[in-house]
């Protein structure tokens, strides 16, 4: 029996999950978990990335110690930043956080040069100030001049691993430098941004063998033999893989500190529709697309949580947000103001003062304010998502820790007319090892692997509750409007 490592690491926490396939399902179990976050030195927020290896060393320890010799391992990390990496092969500093302040404004001053509409035709990818477009433009000229390789996060823990360099296709999608047409990264938008096809490594496909851990940390740690393979290394990539998806007019949402909504195609849609809406088309594994929008998600919740002192599980929050009316106010979650604010309470308490509307002070009312917005959101989302498609969505697969909150799922239900079909909790983690069974012929194909993880895992099926909210979705995208016409 096959026994597969999922790393996967998220701007919070990190887990190394154990996956194997018994009596025609996949077992997962969770070996080893670890803290992360980024911190401030040197002037900007970082990402202690010694960290994230020692700990990915740590739990293949604890692999070793549960008597299993011989492992497979993939890797899959957040989307944009990235690693600087000399001619010694060693990084040139800590990686920067996308979270970090330095690309305020970097969108309008490059946009100055070249217009949007002509980046979008070149990516289709969304504008997002913290894409690694932008990240580069303000990038330190010296610092780039020194620069032998530039490595998309979970490719730099894979290079470390074993001493083998890729750029991993559905990462580099996301740094809005590929070329849809041409399928590498393109001229122009390197050149505006001081940097050379010749310092990113070679682009590989989801589902390469990169190589075995290398010697040296044999001698370092006691860890198994381990065949690392290039798994779809975006987490959200490795999230839709792992969404038990059936039929062509299901959409997903992948429900996490950010929230990714969008459907799978095999043909890019980078038209007009979609630059307007600012719809993004990340490359997926199997020569597919992940058009999507990305909104604000879970991590607005994580922030208040933590800010009352994390008194309180996600689950007696969510209790006391079912005792609470919802849609006592309207909040634009994706405003650019709650990305990382002092204090997310005040934040969201200013925004309902400034636009003179009841603001929630006990958790209770906090939450269902959250959650309630986010569903809102969603529908409003899928609705515009039908427009561009030209049909209508009719099944919603949520997957990712949002998908155990039933309050949530329900309200998204009901406000978007869709069937809800909720988990895996942990798709992320299944798709990586799912592309690591496909590229080990364990498992046929994407299809053929996405009816094995239906199999595997208890999913939730919520239906719209006919009426219950009237207009509510209607009211929410002219405030929205209003909230624009005010901006401009």
């Amino acid at each position: 029996m096959e026994s597969y490592i999922a790393v996967d690491i998220g701007a919070s926490s990190g887990r190394l999950m154990l996956g194997q396939q018994k009596s025609g399902q996949i077992t997962l179990q969770e070996v080893h978990r670890f803290s992360n976050g980024f911190a401030l030195r040197d002037g900007h927020d970082r990402w202690d990335v010694d960290h994230l290896i020692h700990e990915i060393f740590s739990g293949l320890e604890k692999v070793k110690q549960m008597g299993i010799s011989d492992v497979k391992l993939g890797i899959d990390t957040w989307a944009v930043d990235y690693v600087l990496v000399g001619a010694d092969g060693q990084k040139l500093e800590d990686p920067i956080s996308y979270r970090d302040k330095r690309t305020h404004n970097a969108i309008q001053q490059l946009t100055s040069d070249l217009p949007r509409e002509y980046i979008y035709e070149k990516t289709g990818i969304q504008f997002q100030d913290f894409n690694t477009l932008y990240q580069l433009y303000k990038e330190n000229h010296e610092l780039l001049s020194k620069t032998d390789k530039i490595m998309m996060m979970p490719d730099y823990l894979a290079y470390v691993l074993t001493g083998n360099a890729v750029t991993e296709i559905t990462n580099a999608s996301t740094t809005q430098m590929l070329n849809l047409r041409v399928g590498l990264f393109d001229k122009d938008l390197l050149g505006k941004v001081n940097v050379s096809q010749d310092q990113f490594p070679r682009l590989v496909e989801s589902g390469t063998i990169l190589g075995n851990v290398s010697h040296k940390w044999h001698e370092q740690y006691d860890i198994p033999d381990v065949e690392v393979i290039t798994v779809a290394t975006h987490d959200t990539a490795s999230a839709v893989v792992g969404t038990p998806g059936e039929g062509d007019r299901w959409a997903f949402l992948s429900s996490g500190t950010w929230s990714l909504l969008g459907t799978e195609l095999n043909v890019p849609e980078n038209g007009l529709q979609a630059f307007h809406e600012n719809y993004t088309n990340e490359w997926g594994a199997y020569g597919t697309y992940r058009f999507l929008k990305n909104i604000m998600g879970l991590w607005i919740a994580q922030c208040v949580r933590h800010e009352l002192d994390d008194q309180y599980n996600f689950g007696d929050l969510a209790a006391l947000a079912q005792e609470v009316r919802p849609f006592e106010q309207f909040i634009d979650i994706n405003d650019d103001r709650f990305t990382n604010p002092d204090n997310m309470i005040q934040e969201l308490q200013n925004y309902c003062r400034e636009t003179k509307q009841k603001v929630p002070e006990t958790p209770g009312e906090l939450f269902q304010a959250i959650y309630s917005n986010l569903s809102l959101f969603y529908a409003n989302e899928l609705t515009k998502l039908d427009t561009i498609l030209g049909y209508h969505i009719d099944t919603l697969n949520i997957v990712g820790g949002g998908s155990n909150v039933a309050l949530m799922n329900q309200l998204t239900s009901t406000l978007a007319d869709v069937t809800v079909i909720a988990g895996p909790s942990e798709a992320t983690a299944v798709g990586n090892i799912m592309v690591q069974m496909i590229a080990a012929d364990e498992v046929e194909n994407i299809n053929a692997g996405r009816q094995l993880i239906a199999k595997s895992f208890d999913l939730k099926r919520y239906l719209p509750e006919t009426n219950k909210y009237g207009d509510m979705l209607t009211k929410y995208q002219q405030f929205l409007k209003n909230q624009s016409k005010e901006l401009v």
